[in-house]
């Protein structure tokens, strides 16, 4: 089975190159987040840390309504709330007219939180914005894919190469 291109059932069209792009590009963004999660050493996931990114841009909001924009079960957003809220990220008001209702907003350390990963996010994107190869990108998928390279992230072409031989015992070539 080769897959060193595409992911099975995905057919190579006009538009693959900007999409290989955006995939590669997409997990390098995640590694920025986490990156910068890890260097503030605060104890959150990435699904927390989306959670009061969604609250930053949303709350305050019902639980149900929160479940629905980060598309999980309303009991997922229960329990990482619960965590959130243990950690002083997050907190719970109970609606004025229906008691059964509880609103969830983002506290002043968490909104300091996402403020600070948006800033220090914001920041490395800049500089791979501003690196030779992305400079030198003659089209936008060109470009998607030379800020994926520049952050070290492989292409997505490498990505499932590297994939299909993740399991082998001796490593592969990393220009493979």
């Amino acid at each position: 089975m080769d897959l060193s291109a595409h992911p099975p059932g995905v057919p190579a069209g006009a538009d693959a190159d900007l999409v290989d792009g955006l995939a590669a590009l997409s997990r390098a963004l995640v590694g920025i987040t986490a990156h910068t999660l890890a260097t503030l050493d605060v104890e959150v996931t990435l699904s927390q840390y989306r959670t009061i990114v969604v609250l930053a841009s949303r709350g305050p909001v019902r639980t149900v309504d929160l479940a629905a924009a980060l598309h999980v079960h309303p009991s997922t957003v229960t329990r990482t709330c619960d965590r959130l809220e243990r950690r002083g990220l997050v907190a719970r008001h109970q609606g004025a007219t229906d008691r059964r209702v509880s609103w969830l907003i983002l506290t002043e350390s968490g909104k300091s939180l996402v403020g600070e990963v948006m800033r220090r996010r914001t920041a490395q994107i800049r500089e791979l914005v501003r690196t030779p190869e992305a400079a030198a990108a003659r089209s936008l998928a060109e470009l998607v894919e030379a800020l994926a390279v520049a952050s070290g992230e492989p292409s997505e072409r490498q990505w499932w190469h590297r994939w299909e031989h993740c399991t082998d015992l001796t490593p592969t070539s990393a220009a493979g």
